[in-house]
């Protein structure tokens, strides 16, 4: 067997009061940033840190303040979603960014499944953060209601159904749906259908609202076709069976980027040229937008931003403050798909 390594002593606050030659009190006042300090014995104290190494323990500080100094972001998605859409990865580096000026850390909680709920649960329970961002909940979601339990500060991504009345950040996916898709029959579109998504939360119950409300009593319940998660994949079938449906359907709004890419490859493959014979539509303008070829009609929504006013809302709470409801605004961005 190898020989075991010696553990590295880790330099304490003694070490550096016995360098700067100051009281342990005067050195802690400097390593907490507290103001009364001479500017002598604060250079004498940031001398002595660099010659013996010394690395505040911030566990410990942590356990007597009784806070971890990180918040939770809790993404419902199965694990391959994560590196499909990006509106997760906008999501996650906008709550990152204003946590880490405030400096609190970011810990990534995946659940896929019932097991990693327990999981979640557990680990929120054992005071490991001091709050959550909750994004992709679905209505009467679980671990929402366990955030609720511990009295954690959260906030939603979207505004789920059936969960606490936590504050939320949101754009208005019913409004946005209804902008595009008469955005589309403007084009002269006759039949046109929607590839709907995740109907088990907000967004996709909303899109499809939107989307109804749009074509008022043109609205064809055979043309729609729903599925339960914003996936290329789903948007390659989804399409296949709006046009075994409906052979003459010249117009598609697709519940995302993501889906209405898979769509526009299985017109392409059935010989549909876009937006020549089918316009086609999406949502989010995420990279996927940017990916098919015509570039796609989407709606844009703010995904960074909406990270970082979801962070900010729970920071408002840590600190007392007033945290109320978000609603972001949206745009459409016309492209050559439609």
């Amino acid at each position: 067997m190898p020989p075991s390594r010696a553990r590295i002593r880790r330099a304490t606050i003694n070490d550096v009061a016995t360098a700067a030659g100051l009281s342990r009190g005067t050195v802690s006042r400097v390593v907490n940033g507290e103001r009364y300090v001479s500017p002598e014995a604060r250079s004498a104290v940031e001398n002595a840190i660099a010659q013996v190494g010394y690395v505040r323990n911030t566990a410990a500080r942590n356990l007597v303040l009784q806070e971890s100094r990180a918040i939770a972001l809790i993404i419902h998605e199965p694990h391959s979603l994560l590196f499909e859409d990006p509106n997760i990865g906008s999501i996650l580096l906008g709550a990152h960014e204003v946590l880490s000026k405030a400096d609190y850390q970011l810990v990534s909680l995946i659940i896929d499944s019932d097991r990693d709920s327990r999981r979640v649960t557990e680990y929120l329970s054992g005071g490991l953060v001091d709050g959550a961002v909750i994004v992709s909940t679905r209505a009467s979601d679980p671990i929402a209601s366990a955030v609720h339990d511990l009295g954690l500060p959260a906030a939603f991504v979207g505004r789920p159904p059936g969960t606490p009345d936590f504050p939320y950040v949101a754009i208005d996916n019913a409004a946005a749906a209804r902008e595009i898709t008469e955005r589309l029959v403007g084009t002269g579109r006759k039949r046109v259908g929607m590839i709907a998504s995740a109907l088990d939360r907000d967004s996709g119950q909303d899109r499809l609202s939107g989307f109804r409300t749009a074509l008022g009593t043109r609205f064809d319940p055979e043309l729609v076709v729903r599925f339960p998660l914003y996936t290329y994949g789903y948007g390659l079938e989804g399409m296949q069976e709006l046009l075994r449906r409906c052979p003459e359907i010249d117009g598609v709004f697709a519940a995302s980027d993501a889906v209405a890419a898979g769509a526009m490859t299985a017109l392409q493959e059935s010989g549909r040229r876009v937006p020549d014979d089918v316009g086609i539509v999406g949502f989010d303008d995420s990279s996927w937008a940017l990916r098919c070829r015509p570039q796609l009609s989407t709606i844009r929504r703010p995904a960074d931003l909406l990270g970082r006013t979801a962070a900010q809302l729970v920071l408002a709470q840590i600190r007392g403050l007033p945290s109320p409801v978000r609603v972001l605004d949206t745009t459409v961005v016309w492209r050559d798909s439609a």
